[in-house]
């Protein structure tokens, strides 16, 4: 495995090199979104000025070369994630509707009140909402895996859960908000041997860590292109062939369909059933090229390199006393550190920082129930990527330093 070169790698990106407070830029926003390479850019800027036409509908030359180029994305996707077919890989907006849109077409045709569906209380509101709005809807029962004080899952405690018997578990491969590693593969195989149908939201993992989806044996898998150096507007769901054929549609109108007569509508194949009207396909073609340049690196390069950073971040910080928030094993770590600064509100942090040109995320990260188990409203987090490097970490101790200058902070040891 070669090491990443995160100097030369930074030369792909523009933003990169401006100024942010008259300081060069940090970015560690990254589980966030990421920021985009000049590859990516200029294909996009090359699609619209010379291959733009709508997708599936034309017999002419630019329709051709765009359907050509946004369905060669798709097979570029399923090889980087060990998908068994294309087809079974969905094109959403975004991660939030590829989960909505398990719980719309599948959920509500195969579950019904009284039955289960499991999660844990590390999730993304986006994998508690929908599921709270079909128990609602439906008379469903919600269940939630308790996280513990360190940000991890006991699996005496999953394994209690799945006894109890839900149709449905889904939980997040890797926490957004305090950088937690779930153990993807075990908690499958366990939620499959209990008879459940597993959904993984591999948000945080797809864009850092090798995934096979044939290995996995999950049955739903849902992620964006955002984050992994591609558009936005641009989510993906996988899903099992079979499970996806079952379903019905989620939303209706053009190119989904078969046939259509007053009386009655019949469905396209996949996975055009689930992809109505005209889809983002400009930046789903501009997707490919961010597949390119993440396949040229390494995924395993990638989880490495911003591993490392991560650690030294963590280091710095709990050497000034700093809260960190996550699993105090590294194993059980990714590229995200998530911290408090005592006495001080993360916005407070966050602008402190924004300052000295550092770009780190505060808040409650999407994870309000998590947020209130861990006894805290919110945190600042910085989240590291293939371009970050030594000087981003060096700008975040020299903000931290003046943040507790600034705000005369005199932090007691207390990391957990």
């Amino acid at each position: 495995m070669a090491a990443l070169n995160a100097k030369k790698l930074r030369e792909d990106f523009p933003i990169l090199k401006r100024l942010v407070r008259g300081k060069p830029l940090a970015y560690l926003d990254n589980a966030a979104t990421t920021q985009k390479p000049r590859q990516v850019i200029e294909y996009l800027a090359d699609f619209y000025e010379n291959h733009n036409a709508n997708v599936h509908r034309g017999v002419h030359s630019l329709s051709e070369e765009s359907t050509n180029m946004a369905e060669e994305a798709r097979t570029k996707l399923a090889a980087f994630v060990g998908a068994p077919k294309p087809e079974t890989l969905i094109f959403t907006r975004n991660a939030t509707e590829s989960l909505n849109l398990i719980a719309h077409a599948w959920a509500r045709k195969f579950l019904k009140a009284g039955d289960t569906v499991l999660s844990t209380e590390m999730e993304h509101h986006s994998n508690i909402v929908p599921w709270q709005l079909l128990a609602a809807e439906r008379g469903i029962k919600l269940e939630f895996v308790p996280v513990e004080l360190d940000g991890t899952l006991d699996l005496a405690k999953v394994k209690a859960a799945l006894a109890r018997g839900p149709k449905l578990f889904t939980f997040t491969a890797l926490s957004n908000a305090i950088g937690t590693v779930n153990p993807v593969l075990e908690l499958i195989k366990l939620g499959k041997a209990a008879g459940a149908v597993v959904s993984v939201d591999a948000c945080q993992w797809a864009p850092h860590r090798p995934m096979d989806l044939k290995t996995w044996g999950a049955d739903f898998v849902s992620f964006s292109a955002h984050k992994m150096l591609g558009p936005t507007g641009v989510g993906v769901l996988w899903g099992r062939e079979e499970l996806l054929e079952a379903m019905d549609p989620f939303l209706g109108g053009g190119d989904m369909i078969s046939r259509v007569t007053l009386e009655k509508t019949t469905w396209n194949v996949l996975p055009y059933k689930f992809e109505a009207g005209t889809p983002n396909y400009a930046d789903q073609a501009a997707f490919g090229p961010a597949l390119d340049y993440l396949t040229a690196v390494g995924l395993e390069n990638i989880s490495a390199h911003e591993h490392a950073l991560a650690e030294k971040t963590r280091t710095i910080l709990e050497a000034e006393g700093m809260t960190v928030l996550g699993p105090s094993d590294p194993d059980k770590r990714s590229g995200v550190v998530s911290f408090n600064v005592p006495g001080l509100h993360p916005h407070d942090v966050g602008t402190a920082f924004d300052l000295e040109g550092v770009a780190v995320r505060v808040g409650h990260h999407c994870c309000q129930p998590l947020m209130h188990k861990l006894q805290c409203g919110g945190t600042a987090r910085a989240s590291f990527y293939l371009y970050n490097d030594e000087s981003d970490v060096e700008a975040f101790a020299r903000a931290l330093k003046r943040t507790l200058d600034f705000f005369k902070v005199k932090p007691k040891a207390g990391v957990h």
